[in-house]
């Protein structure tokens, strides 16, 4: 009964060029390499008959395809699993935790909610291990109307095809924010000659030249204005609509129907599935006989067969459009009716709710229900939206506020801060309670640090947490904590009210829980160290870090360890550090929440340099770029900056500087000016550009809320203020350091604060405080520390006239810093050494100038004994393509093996 439509077939006149650049893409498929591309154009122009000319002509590829369909519906993940389900039998080839995760989206298994970059990688894989033996070409049409979730799914997947032999091609009216920076393509109309063509191409029989030429003109080279053209028009009887009119055009044609034609079209229109059970099950419950459907076969707006398909997406705009509020009501209201609640629970409540007249508290607890279980496989685009519409349907005034201000938290994690901020000021409109109110501060704080760190961020923590403290003593103690991490983010650049110092005066104060966790000893402990003095939480917060890893939940761990670790750093506990660093990496890894890595890795990478383990840490520093790149992140690379200061390359260091100064006074992160400043004094030190070490190191000491780099700014501007002979400098800088030795006990402490003591000092007592330095920096792993103090002893016994002395800590020195790759202070004690009548020959370090900074990195990784996928997860990549560039490095080397790596490559 239903009938097929005879769509006539693409023309591609005038789109030889088009057509050359998707015969490229194709291509490359075929010979192992992956293409991603955009397709933009106005509606009409002929991007789905690109498409079909790009399916059509891919000989030898897999071709799986999706659209978008316009719809207020958002169902997470709806197209990602359109597009994946034909493959799904090869998830268990993927890395367990991305399998997990993809099984969990696509409510195969129940799970944790999966962080969104786990899904992204999870596709990639998967969709690399489905070309592996015959090339794969997705193509995406109507990307504009695919559900939220799936858009940036697949963009980032899009973003790290390389070597898999997957194509993604998006056809999409603009190329929207989600597909930014992929190679796009823009379809415009075609020329007139073209047109022409064209329009005599479809024509039935000639028509006059001057309403020939008045229709190509006013179609301005729209294919489907052609294409569509009615009798009235191809008579000259009125104006062609331009690509904007089309719309409108048919909508005509669709009035024009038979009024049981049209209210089946509205119906179909209306379930954006296309799924035709449900549309003939609504259409006998509504009384429409299905053989209303034949008129609007004729007439070429749509096909009826077991799947229902509109001739243009602008066809199924024009049906909907055509029916009165009540008509969309009743066709909706059919809908939720004949969909399973038990198989298919969240489109039979979007139904029922795009069916209520008015507010509907059922329909509403339904729609929450739907929220909970798209939160639940993360999507949470889907959560917000059915949140969004919930709250409209909500008669209570508080439980409206709360599914508002939920709305927003789902918003933020999606990072639409745009959406977020409308639908926080949504929220503060309704009649909050005092726990929504202090939520709505929460929320608002989060914004603002995630938008640009910003510098507003801790005084709306505070607001918040003193809100909470009446309320929920546990929550106001978390958001205090938020509230200290913002403001050391904040440093020098945070606003009177709202730095490190006002932050922990009130985060003191604030009530002490029943049950003491050791996020509570980290707060405590925090706001005593910077309202009291260093001193004053160093007991509490060496206890706290004892708590770590026995009496905190893994979810708990993820939230903290960022603090943690920069409380090891704070108390000089080397070995603690390292521990909390590197647990911080693992557990992102291994939870998936790779949003948390970028900050994870920086950490590691500080703990790497001060190592000495250069090569250790330029791989995390290249991993935390790959996972901004992968994840949007804005981190700065404190990493890179670190690792250039400490080999000495002036150039790069300084233009470091300058980015992070720049990026670190637009965002409100004062933390990234102090490491810069940091950065500057080491290099000048390494150097022994003193005055340069000496005015760096004294703008990071000089403001007390630059606490982290204050740390370790002392021990440099000692180095340098001596060296200038600015001696009240150095003791000023000297008896912070003792403050802080004196209090945590550590040998890294005790070890710097000895070798800096010994700079200022003379005589004997010079070098008995040096002697020592090295007897507690050998208790450590902190070999750059350690070779400073042998270069500082050696510089002292040379100008003490002890040559034999001097050249033997010096040799010691050198061949530290040179093994390490420390460039500039290896130079420096070079010289010393030749000054001391000693001779070194500098270490000539393999260069393999001809590997590709990727291919570098994959071959340090594989080299350290990583696996294929196990670089490809670090990188956010796929594993074929890490065997790709294996290959390509093993060519390049003259090898055969992964383990004649540690052969060829510099350490």
């Amino acid at each position: 009964m239903y009938r097929s439509l005879d769509l006539p077939a693409p023309d591609l006149t005038g789109r030889r060029a088009e057509r050359g650049a998707l015969d490229q893409v194709v291509s490359a498929l075929r010979s192992g390499q992956s293409r991603a591309l955009v397709l933009s154009g106005a509606a009409g122009v002929g991007k789905t008959a690109l498409l079909d000319y790009l399916a059509g002509h891919a000989d030898g590829c897999r071709v799986a395809r999706v659209s978008g369909v316009e719809s207020e519906m958002e169902l997470a993940f709806a197209g990602l699993h359109q597009l994946c389900a034909p493959v799904l039998d090869l998830l268990d080839q993927l890395p367990v935790p991305q399998a997990g995760a993809l099984r969990t989206v696509f409510g195969i298994n129940a799970g944790p909610p999966p962080d969104m970059f786990l899904i992204g990688l999870g596709v990639l894989s998967l969709l690399a291990e489905a070309a592996e033996h015959q090339p794969l070409l997705c193509l995406v049409d109507d990307q504009q109307w695919l559900d939220r979730c799936s858009a940036q799914i697949l963009s980032f997947v899009a973003r790290r095809l390389d070597a898999e032999a997957v194509g993604l091609v998006f056809a999409t009216r603009r190329a929207s924010q989600v597909l930014a920076g992929l190679p796009e393509y823009p379809i415009g109309g075609l020329h007139d000659d073209d047109a022409r063509q064209l329009l005599d191409a479809v024509l039935a029989s000639p028509i006059d030249t001057q309403v020939r030429d008045q229709l190509v003109a006013e179609a301005h080279g729209n294919p489907l204005a052609l294409l569509e053209l009615t009798p009235a028009q191809l008579a000259g009887g009125f104006a062609l609509p331009g690509a904007g009119g089309i719309e409108e055009s048919f909508v005509r044609r669709v009035n024009a129907m038979p009024d049981q034609t049209r209210r089946l079209l509205v119906l179909a229109a209306a379930e954006p599935s296309g799924n035709d059970g449900l549309v003939r099950r609504a259409a006998v419950l509504l009384g429409l006989p299905l053989e209303a459907a034949a008129a609007a076969v004729d007439a070429g707006l749509a096909e009826f067969t077991t799947r229902i398909r509109f001739r243009h997406p602008l066809v199924r705009s024009a049906a909907y459009c055509s029916a009165s509020p009540d008509e969309r009501r009743e066709v909706h209201r059919a809908l939720a009716e004949v969909t399973d609640a038990a198989a298919d629970p969240d489109r039979r409540a979007w139904h029922r709710a795009q069916g209520a007249a008015g507010p509907d508290e059922e329909i509403a607890d339904e729609l929450e229900r739907s929220a909970g279980r798209a939160q639940a496989r993360s999507g949470f685009a889907a959560t917000a939206a059915f949140l969004l519409r919930s709250a409209a349907l909500t008669v209570d005034p508080v439980k409206r506020a709360g599914r508002a201000l939920a709305a927003a938290q789902a918003e933020l994690q999606t990072g639409a801060f745009d959406s977020a901020a409308d639908l926080l000021a949504t929220a503060e409109t309704e009649q909050l309670s005092e726990l929504q109110r202090a939520r709505a501060d929460v929320v608002r704080a989060q914004l603002a640090f995630l938008t640009n760190r910003g510098n507003d961020a801790p005084q709306l923590m505070l607001k918040a947490a003193k809100r909470l403290e009446t309320i929920d003593v546990a929550l106001a103690r978390t958001t205090y904590l938020d509230a200290l991490s913002a403001a050391i983010f904040a440093g020098r650049l945070a606003k009177p009210g709202g730095d490190v110092i006002d932050v922990a005066r009130a985060a003191a104060a604030a009530p002490r829980p029943a049950v003491v966790r050791p996020a509570d000893l980290l707060l405590d402990g925090t706001a005593l160290h910077y309202r009291d003095g260093y001193a004053a939480g160093v007991k509490t917060l060496h206890e706290a870090l004892a708590g770590f890893g026995t009496q905190v939940s893994v979810e708990e761990e993820l939230q903290l360890l960022w603090m943690a670790t920069t409380t090891a750093l704070r108390l000089w506990d080397a070995d603690r550090w390292e521990q909390l660093s590197r647990r911080h990496v693992e557990l992102a890894r291994e939870t998936g929440v790779l949003s948390n890595v970028a900050l994870a890795l920086t950490s590691l990478a500080y703990v790497s340099v001060f190592a000495g383990d250069l090569s250790a840490a330029a791989t995390l520093t290249a991993e935390v770029q790959a996972a901004n790149e992968a994840t949007g992140g804005q981190l700065a690379p404190y990493g890179q900056l670190a690792l250039a200061a400490f080999r000495g390359d002036r150039a790069e260091t300084l233009a470091m500087v300058r980015a992070t100064e720049q990026d670190g006074t637009r965002r409100g992160e004062g933390i990234g000016i102090a490491f810069a400043d940091w950065a500057s004094a080491v290099l000048g030190n390494g150097l022994g550009r003193y005055q340069e070490a000496a005015d760096a190191a004294e703008r990071a000491f000089q403001d007390p809320r630059d606490e982290l780099s204050l740390m370790l700014a002392p021990a440099e501007l000692v180095e340098a203020a001596v060296r200038t002979g600015a001696i009240d400098t150095a003791h000023r800088a000297c008896q912070v350091l003792g403050t802080m030795a004196n209090a945590t006990g550590t040998p890294w402490a005790l070890g710097v604060h000895a070798r800096s003591r010994a700079m200022i000092s003379a005589g004997a007592g010079a070098e008995r405080l040096y002697l020592e330095a090295i007897e507690h920096l050998e208790q450590t792993q902190l070999k750059v520390e350690m070779a400073r103090a042998q270069l500082l002893y050696g510089e002292w016994l040379r100008r003490e006239r002890r040559r034999a002395d001097a050249r033997e800590r010096l040799r010691t020195a050198y061949g530290a810093f040179e093994a390490m790759g420390l460039a500039g202070f290896a130079e420096r004690a070079r010289r010393e050494l030749r000054a001391a009548g000693g001779t070194a020959q500098q270490r000539v370090v393999p260069t393999r100038s001809e590997l590709t900074a990727q291919e570098a990195q994959i071959a340090r990784m594989a080299r350290d004994g990583l696996s294929n996928p196990e670089i490809a997860t670090r990188l956010f990549i796929s594993a074929r393509t890490v065997q790709y560039h294996l290959r390509k490095v093993f060519s390049k080397l003259g090898i055969t093996s992964r383990n004649q790596l540690d052969q060829v490559l510099p350490g």
